[in-house]
């Protein structure tokens, strides 16, 4: 049987086994030339799920803004950031599990288990934790997370976007695409850019 959407069984397997508060987590923006890398940490009320969760990559734009706005609103939510500083300074990685801790220690309460898209746990992390490899395909809570910290991302890009217009990074996110890199060319290095990524580096 294919699985077509993520579900609860994760998470419900994690609070039979004794674990009250089960929080899914995924971060979004490793691969942008641009911008902090986002996490999200989300803990849902297993009575109250909203409907049609998914890979935020699976779903519009719209869509996200929806499900963002009823998360929002029906669950423990909490999004952090590292910043290009911290990008450039540990690499990417380590920040994408920076932003990761840093979401986790938000949530109202500590949660008793994680379940961490990916296929790595960050070392800094104290919460006892499962790596799930498409987790955001699987998980309803790491789909959630997922949503909240692509449209929470997208919304900063776009305000970025109108301080440095022609990056396109409204459309693009600052993603490495044609019209960012020929932008990159023509108008230069802007502080928001990660001074250690290749074609930022190069340009400088």
């Amino acid at each position: 049987m294919v699985k077509t959407a993520p579900d609860f069984s994760l998470e419900q397997a994690a609070l039979d086994a004794g674990n009250l508060i089960v929080a899914g987590v995924d971060e979004v923006g490793r691969g942008p030339l641009c911008g902090p890398v986002t996490a999200a940490a989300v803990v849902l009320d297993p009575t109250n799920i909203p409907a049609g969760l998914n890979d935020s990559k699976k779903l519009t734009a719209k869509r996200r803004e929806v499900l963002y706005e009823a998360l929002m609103a029906c669950a423990q939510v909490s999004i952090a950031h590292a910043s290009v500083e911290e990008i450039d300074e540990i690499n990417i990685l380590r920040a994408s599990h920076l932003a990761m801790v840093r979401a986790i220690e938000g949530l109202g309460q500590t949660p008793d288990h994680v379940l961490i898209d990916g296929n790595l746990i960050p070392r800094d992390l104290t919460t006892p934790a499962s790596a799930v490899i498409k987790g955001d395909a699987k998980s309803v809570s790491i789909a959630a997370a997922s949503i909240v910290a692509k449209t929470c991302r997208d919304r900063l890009m776009m305000d970025l976007a109108q301080q440095y217009p022609g990056y396109g990074w409204e459309k693009n996110a600052g993603y490495p695409t044609a019209v960012h890199l020929k932008a990159l060319q023509e108008l230069g290095v802007t502080p928001h850019h990660r001074r250690s990524f290749k074609p930022v580096h190069k340009m400088l």
